[in-house]
């Protein structure tokens, strides 16, 4: 049986290692003139296409307010459009752009690249089992 103490310290060292992690992707989307939301919502649309702003947030983890003011930044950037569902007027999506696209295609591959080095002394297996761990442990506390 694991200790309170054991389980507690397990909570701080997740909570400070999502912080660093959080850290270095902060640092690298300033490196491209985005902030780590901006870049989030935009690898979001990149990768899985139109979402409906109203979703992103729980993508990605943010308060839908802070969506709205996001996508505007981009929006100024050239980086993303609104567009209004087609079948659901209540709907707008947030869409990458072709500039949008073609900057992502540019700078993606160094961001993977700086998350490949946060990982890189973890064997696949030993990313696995953490992946499951994790899951675990969060989707037990989500019933708490």
């Amino acid at each position: 049986m694991v200790s309170a103490t054991n389980k507690l310290k397990a909570v701080t060292v997740i909570l400070r290692a999502s912080q660093a992690i959080q850290e270095v992707i902060k640092k690298d989307a300033a490196t491209y003139g985005l902030n780590q939301t901006e870049f989030a919502v935009l690898e979001l649309l990149y990768h899985k296409g139109d979402q409906p702003i109203q979703s992103i947030g729980k993508k990605i983890l943010i308060s839908s307010g802070s969506i709205t003011y996001v996508v505007d930044k981009l929006e100024h950037k050239n980086f993303a459009i609104r567009k209004a569902c087609p079948t659901d007027r209540r709907v707008t999506f947030a869409a990458i752009t072709s500039d949008g696209k073609a900057f992502m295609d540019r700078i993606f591959p160094q961001h993977e690249a700086k998350i490949n080095e946060i990982f890189e002394h973890l064997a696949d297996k030993d990313i696995n089992d953490m992946i499951k761990l994790l899951k675990r442990v969060g989707h037990h506390a989500e019933t708490v």
